[in-house]
Formats: structure tokens, sequence, C-alpha cells
């Protein structure tokens, strides 16, 4: 009965990762993908690096509250086919580990 339980309850916290919506960023002008994020709250990006041909990906989000706990929404830039610069929102960790 307890493994039935943790199983469902992990099933309950996995499912709104698996509705997010992944979408081209160079596919899309820097308009509609602020759009897309600002009516989805979170989606994920992809697009190739600037040195070859990895594909670099990210979810990106509308504010803080989107974010998992202990993170918050900070400014990033993801290119799309009108701006190499498009600015957009995605989740850093809070922990302000810094070499000494």
């Amino acid at each position: 009965m307890k493994i039935a339980l943790a199983a469902l309850a992990l099933l309950c916290l996995a499912s709104p990762a698996l509705a997010i919506s992944r979408y081209i960023s160079t596919d899309r002008t820097c308009g509609d993908v602020q759009q897309i994020i600002a009516r989805e709250k979170a989606v994920l990006l992809r697009y190739f690096s600037r040195r070859g041909n990895i594909q670099v990906y990210d979810r990106y989000v509308t504010d803080s509250a989107k974010c998992d706990f202990g993170s918050y929404a900070a400014s990033a830039y993801v290119p799309t086919s009108d701006n190499p610069s498009c600015p957009v929102r995605n989740c850093r960790s809070s922990s302000a580990i810094q070499p000494r």
C-alpha cells in the first residue's frame, strides 16, 4: 500500500513536467517567443549553439513563481529568427556560493 501511495504521489508531481510545450526559438520571432512564454507561463526552448551544431535547451518562465524552491527567474537571452539576443527569463539557483 505504501508503495502504491508513493507511486501515486510521484506521478502527481511529475505530471506538470510532462505537459510543458517545446519550441525551437529560431523558428519564431522574438515577439512570438515572448508571447508564448507569457501565455503558457513556462516552456522549453531549443536552439543551436553559436559554436557549432550542439543543440542547447532550457526552461523559460514568466516569473519566479514558476521556478522550483530555491530558484528565481533571472534575465536570459535566446536567439530568434529576428533577434540574436531576445530577452526572456529562466530559473537560476538562489544559492550564493562564491569562490574566495
